[in-house]
């Protein structure tokens, strides 16, 4: 009759009384510290992940030439992304059709401020009276130039418009006084830059 008090044999042992491993034991210690526990001295302190961390920079504040530099910079980006991309009127493929279709023609509004300014040094009383009259005549046919450009251009954007567009919620009254402005600017002034050259098919 086997003895109640006899000891158990090895391989009936208790895994759970076997020797960890090192590793086992720190990783076992980890899963059972309380949330506020520091690591005895002597032990390297384990150190944070690198992910999300803010990488360093400098904290040094900026001189006031450096500061009026880095001004100037943002402008002058602003400046070009502006003239670039325009602002939040040139939104939207219809005026970006009206332009292309101003910017593929010669326009007699481009000559507009520049004939307005004869007109006005012509029409002074100290001139004689021929140029008054040249400068009169000139002032009408710029108006009238400037009139029959503006019917064209705007007839051809309508027609592409409805074409292209059929859905479109756009104010064809804003879309052509928007055309019709951007006909009377010089062509290097216009914004934003134009991205079709004179007589290319729109």
């Amino acid at each position: 009759m086997p003895s109640l008090f006899r000891r158990k044999s090895a391989d009936l042992a208790d895994p759970a009384s076997e020797p960890l491993t090192p590793a086992e034991e720190e990783t076992a210690g980890e899963s059972t510290r309380p949330r506020g526990y520091t690591p005895a001295k002597g032990r390297e302190t384990p150190k944070r992940p690198a992910a999300g961390r803010r990488p360093p920079g400098s904290t040094k504040p900026l001189s006031k030439d450096e500061a009026k530099a880095l001004r100037r910079e943002r402008r002058a980006e602003a400046a070009a992304e502006f003239r670039r991309e325009g602002g939040p009127r040139d939104r939207g493929p219809e005026r970006l059709l009206a332009r292309n279709v101003v910017d593929s023609r010669r326009t007699v509004g481009t000559w507009f401020f520049g004939g307005a300014l004869v007109v006005l040094i012509g029409s002074n009383q100290a001139m004689p009276p021929v140029i008054r009259l040249a400068s009169n005549l000139l002032w009408g046919a710029l108006a009238i130039g400037v009139v029959i450009d503006s019917v064209l251009i705007s007839r051809k954007i309508k027609k592409l418009v409805r074409a292209r567009f059929p859905q479109s919620t756009q104010r064809m009254g804003s879309l052509y006084l928007y055309a019709i402005m951007r006909a009377i600017t010089f062509r290097k002034l216009r914004t934003p830059e134009p991205r079709v050259a004179i007589g290319d098919q729109v």
